[in-house]
């Protein structure tokens, strides 16, 4: 964010330096329960409130901490490293955040950012719909304009927070018979509860919970409207349709970063349990880190870890100076998150059994990196995005 507060060095050691003591004092103790009992961490949401990660990238004039999206992504690989589901409460919320304060009306951002900051209000960013994934303009969720109302129908699904969270940025069509289909797109804040009472809202509920093979730690479901009200002058991001598309995908730049350091986060935990583990393991009257076959697979996971680390790194360099990051966030995104099932896998075979064992950390990394290749878009789509940018900007 260009505009984000400007921290010296000490600043931000100060600041990971108190994330990584929570860390230990707080994550570390019941992660691996919590995620093996699929159990949602209030305690530890409480505390992320408390420390200020969501409002880590809202402005300080709404109550936000206004990080940089350097720091921010630190802040994430640092969290991933010990439970990476932690890192998708606060920052789907943030994604819903930063579509209003870089889009919203100045009543808007004044009504929902201070909430958003202090995490009185959570929420997340609503897209993908039970047909619709990757191909956003092949939404069906509806909002039509009712004196200074909008009656939403239809249904959003895979949605991180939909059950413990309170709000969603909602995509939806406000002319469904728009040519090209992206023009008829508006974007929408509806909250599920009163923002001021906390009483539930009608005409909009939760489906069911969504089971999942890792990231259990974080809730995953579906929002069902049926002729649910909301004001238009809150609710409208920007205060004029047809504006939703390009508010959704560049809300997803800054995801994509964030899935590139929970990557990194991802990698780098299976390369320290990796090491550690060669070292103390012994075959044949040797520690097998010393067998060249170990050698070559610790040596690769190595170096393509700081590789997805450096990369993360420049797409959010990019992003604090206010430029154009798809690319550069596509390009994190995708080798980090391939990075992240490289490692993951190849510390699993270092560890044999054990890797394959509820006891180790590594089967939940195991679990954890696929999604890394899915979320925010998949990869196949960060490689067409590379590719598009790359001839683009590279004219003959």
């Amino acid at each position: 964010m260009a505009d984000s507060t400007h921290l010296t060095e000490e600043d931000e050691r100060q600041i990971l330096a108190s994330i990584e003591k929570w860390i230990e004092k707080k994550v570390a103790p019941v992660a691996m329960q919590l995620e093996h009992d699929n159990v949602w961490p209030a305690d530890l949401v409480e505390d992320m409130a408390e420390l200020g990660l969501f409002g880590a990238l809202i402005e300080p004039e709404y109550g936000g901490l206004g990080l940089s999206a350097t720091t921010y992504s630190r802040i994430v690989t640092l969290i991933a490293e010990e439970w990476m589901s932690l890192t998708g409460i606060f920052n789907s919320h943030l994604m819903m955040a930063l579509v209003v304060q870089k889009f919203g009306t100045e009543k808007q951002k004044a009504y929902w950012l201070p909430k958003f900051a202090t995490g009185e209000i959570r929420g997340a960013l609503g897209l993908t719909e039970p047909d619709a994934g990757t191909d956003l303009q092949g939404i069906r969720t509806v909002a039509r304009r009712v004196g200074d109302k909008y009656i939403v129908n239809g249904t959003k699904t895979w949605i991180s927070n939909a059950i413990e969270g309170h709000c969603v940025a909602l995509l939806v069509k406000t002319d469904p018979d728009a040519q090209p289909r992206y023009k008829g797109m508006s974007m929408l804040i509806t909250p599920k509860i009163d923002p001021e009472t906390r009483a539930p809202l009608k005409g909009v509920k939760n489906g069911r919970k969504l089971e999942k093979l890792g990231y259990k730690g974080i809730d995953s479901g579906e929002f069902i409207f049926e002729d649910y009200e909301c004001d238009a002058d809150l609710s409208l991001v920007g205060g004029k349709e047809g504006e939703g598309f390009f508010m959704a995908t560049g809300g997803l730049e800054i995801g994509r970063i964030n899935i590139a350091a929970r990557s990194v986060g991802i990698a780098r935990r299976a390369l320290k349990e990796s090491v550690k583990y060669a070292q103390l393991r012994k075959t044949m009257g040797k520690p097998i880190c010393e067998h060249q076959a170990i050698q070559l697979k610790l040596g690769e996971m190595a170096a393509k870890t700081r590789a997805a680390e450096l990369l993360v790194q420049d797409a959010a360099a990019a992003f604090d100076r206010g430029e154009r990051v798809d690319m550069e966030a596509g390009m994190a995104k995708y080798f980090a998150s391939e990075t992240a099932v490289e490692v993951a896998t190849e510390a699993m075979r270092i560890h044999g059994g054990y890797g394959y064992s509820k006891e180790y950390v590594i089967e939940r990394l195991y679990r954890d990196a696929p999604l890394m290749c899915i979320g925010e878009g998949t990869n196949e789509m960060q490689r067409i995005i590379i590719s598009k940018q790359l001839v683009k900007r590279n004219p003959a």
